[in-house]
């Protein structure tokens, strides 16, 4: 691709007191880029004049593009998907991630663009504080917890040291006293080595809307599930910072049980059986998806009719080494 090598500032809008800035650093001269953030939820279109790149290895964050075209990628995606970056500044609530290019038939960055949405910070915000076993989160009339337990889930972890191989346990409840009966469910979740997720370094454990990824390759699974609104996974440690700090970053949805499709679901990778529907095995083809993509209700704002979504993430944790 052929680049500037000078920052420019690509547009400016305004709605609704939300400010959006899109700085982009060697952008190509043979692109243009559309972008449109809204409270919940953001569209983005890439738009090339020539037809070298292939639109399908453009990534917006962690996420694949919603549509592709010839000469277009489109994103439409909420801030809760894709492992979007949020920080406070003063009065202003900031959302980032990178648009980046993918080479053919590798994961190597060959472009990067940053994305920003930028919005006056809302009454009562606060940053989230981590605890390294039990984290707490509070949400229309809904009470979350994420926590590492012990290695029959009956008490919270006596220590944060997992050796390489071994099971982490991690359950995640939401409390539900004024609401009718809920399904919790764990729809995306990463490692990183920091407290905020990260795009160009990370471990995928979950995605894919509840897809279980990294039951293809050990013995991670989730537990056969006892109340509805808990969660057990029982997550085996895997070579990612091992001896570093590590963090685990989730998207939990508590949400109506009648209304379990391809984009709400838990599903295991049972060797000689293939995807398994956790909580009714009997439709297991709800995750025939998990090898290629299920659709993202995005347009969907994220205390919707059906549910409420929450970001979590426990740690800091440590994979150890086994043997000297």
């Amino acid at each position: 691709m052929r680049l500037l090598g000078a920052y420019s500032v690509m547009m400016v809008f305004i709605w609704h007191s939300a400010l959006l800035l899109i700085l982009a650093a060697d952008v190509t001269v043979y692109a243009d880029v559309k972008l449109d953030c809204r409270p919940d939820f953001v569209s983005l279109v890439w738009t090339e004049s020539r037809h070298q790149a292939d639109m399908s290895r453009f990534r917006l964050g962690t996420c694949v593009p919603t549509s592709t075209s010839a000469r277009e990628a489109t994103f439409n995606v909420e801030y809760i998907d894709c492992h979007f970056r949020t920080m406070v500044t003063g009065d202003k609530v900031v959302h980032s991630n990178d648009l980046v290019y993918l080479s053919p038939g590798s994961q190597v960055q060959t472009f990067v663009h940053p994305v920003i949405c930028v919005f006056d910070r809302p009454k009562g915000w606060a940053p989230i504080r981590y605890d390294p076993t039990f984290t707490t989160y509070g949400q229309s009339g809904l009470v979350f917890h994420m926590a590492l337990m012990n290695d029959d889930f009956t008490a919270l972890a006596e220590s944060t040291r997992f050796a390489l191989g071994s099971f982490i346990p991690i359950m995640a409840r939401v409390e539900q006293d004024t609401h009718q009966p809920l399904l919790l469910l764990m729809e995306e979740c990463i490692a990183t080595t920091t407290p905020e997720p990260q795009t160009d370094h990370f471990y995928n454990i979950i995605g894919n809307k509840g897809c279980l990824l990294d039951s293809k390759m050990s013995r991670s699974r989730f537990e056969p599930r006892e109340r509805s609104s808990e969660v057990k996974l029982s997550l085996q440690a895997f070579r990612f910072a091992v001896e570093e700090e590590v963090f685990i970053h989730c998207k939990l949805v508590a949400w109506d049980p009648d209304g379990i499709d391809m984009t709400k679901k838990a599903c295991n990778f049972v060797k000689g059986q293939g995807w398994v529907l956790v909580d009714n095995p009997v439709h297991s083809n709800l995750c025939d998806c998990c090898e290629t993509s299920c659709k993202s209700r995005w347009s969907r704002s994220v205390s919707g009719k059906r549910g409420v979504v929450q970001n979590a993430v426990l740690g800091p944790l440590t994979i150890t080494q086994v043997g000297p």
